[in-house]
């Protein structure tokens, strides 16, 4: 009879496990579902119209046009190419040595992806549609770097090598528990990395090796129309806000701190941009606040749920400055002509942010503590500026191979009888106005 009774204990015990496996099994819910699909909208909102506006209005008038197609058509192919491969080299299963750095194949053209499948307690179509929002704002980007030059084809061409072998493959090593994540520990909240240094980087080999304007020094290059850019600005402080708050996958205390943190930072840097110009140019301009309100927007993007209030401030004040250099400084000790200044405002501000991470997240200054492996603002900010030369080195080599690829394929680089007449009408056939 004893025997008996441990036996059924024993059976007990065993199917046990088996119950509590049922009880943990991830469900859907729907109020998280229902707020990352709305965070996703946002972040698709930043692609079309925010970033064609916001570039469209720095290009001059015979171009605006052939921006705004190519912020469309980079955008549409990097949603095409994230349903194709991008996501399975992100987040597929794989295993040995390459999954440190890639997601493998397992998910191609969204492969054992359905209605029914779960990311935690996500749809996995809304996980999907969300972080493919996010490479097409990144692809859209780089547009920047290289108006007013560039030959179509040659750019949907790098840009399209560029998400394929850098973007997807460093969203693996940053979110899908590879290699940066893994061995440095770094905090990446939103992209810091992965987005805004991963294409800065890729504009400047891009605007570096197509070369510069050829009226460049020689004619007005103003802006044709800062109101458009004015827009496009607030446009992408909006989409930012889902971009960051819904970074966090639920709606909770975290998600609002990233939140309001997306709203002091740029804040702060908007003041500090033109508080900057004014004392360098005696006027503030509406380019430079608009542009200083991206900056603080790229700044706080990886250390948002990281760090207080306070932290969010002086970031977005630190970035406010560096943004403002890049744009003033940085070019003119390269000569690069990064034409709208994707590196100085993105890549710079996004290694700002990146850094300065590692330093406002300790409780002492307010912030949320180290990530687990760290125990310091000294070890925090060794793994955060380990995963800045990770990032700059992968983005740097396959940026350069692909627009090598890409110039030796179709070009990419338009004829100095083109240039001068515009791309609106030369590679598109069309005028952004008809006077």
């Amino acid at each position: 009879m004893k025997f008996l009774k441990s036996a059924a204990l024993l059976g007990a015990l065993a199917a046990a496990p088996a119950v509590f496996a049922d009880e943990a099994a991830p469900v859907l819910d729907t109020a998280d579902n229902g707020f990352i699909l709305l965070s996703a909208m946002l972040v698709l909102f930043m692609s079309v119209p925010a970033i064609g506006l916001f570039y469209g209005g720095m290009a001059r008038s015979k171009n605006v046009l052939s921006v705004l197609e190519q912020c469309l058509v980079v955008f549409c192919m990097a949603i095409m190419l994230w349903f194709i491969i991008g996501y399975s080299f992100a987040f597929g299963p794989t295993d040995g040595f390459l999954g440190d750095f890639f997601g493998g194949f397992g998910n191609l053209f969204l492969s054992s992806v359905n209605a029914e499948s779960l990311s935690g307690t996500l749809s996995e179509y809304t996980w999907v549609i969300f972080q493919g929002a996010f490479c097409a704002i990144s692809a859209c980007l780089i547009v920047g770097s290289t108006v007013e030059r560039v030959k179509f084809p040659g750019l949907i061409l790098a840009v399209g090598l560029w998400i394929v072998f850098s973007y997807a493959p460093l969203c693996h090593q940053v979110w899908g528990g590879g290699f940066i994540d893994s061995v440095f520990h770094a905090y990446d909240f939103a992209g810091g990395t992965v987005v805004h240094i991963n294409a800065g980087i890729c504009g400047i080999v891009g605007a570096l090796m197509i070369g510069k304007r050829h009226d460049l020094g020689r004619s007005n290059m103003a802006p044709h129309n800062v109101s458009y850019t004015y827009i496009g600005s607030a446009l992408l402080w909006i989409g930012w806000l889902g971009f960051n708050a819904g970074s966090e996958l639920t709606a909770d205390g975290i998600s609002a701190l990233a939140f309001i943190n997306t709203v002091i930072c740029p804040a702060a840097a908007a003041l500090a941009w033109m508080c900057g110009e004014w004392i360098m140019f005696r006027k503030p301009s509406t380019l430079g606040t608009s542009s200083g309100v991206v900056a603080g927007l790229v700044a706080i993007t990886p250390a948002c749920a990281f760090v207080g209030p306070v932290g969010a401030m002086i970031i977005g004040f630190i970035a406010g400055f560096v943004g403002l250099w890049g744009v003033h400084g940085f070019k003119k000790i390269t000569k690069i002509d990064d034409s709208l200044d994707v590196f100085g405002v993105h890549g710079l501000c996004g290694i700002t942010g990146a850094l300065l991470t590692g330093i406002f997240c300790a409780p002492s200054l307010g912030g949320q503590g180290f990530k687990e492996g760290w125990d310091s603002i000294a070890g925090q900010f060794y793994g955060q500026f380990m995963s800045v030369v990770v990032t700059v080195i992968w983005s740097l080599v396959v940026s350069v191979i692909a627009f090598k690829v890409a110039d030796i394929l179709v070009g990419i680089r338009v004829t100095p009888e083109e240039e001068s007449e515009g791309l609106d009408l030369a590679s598109h056939g069309e005028r952004g106005y008809n006077l």
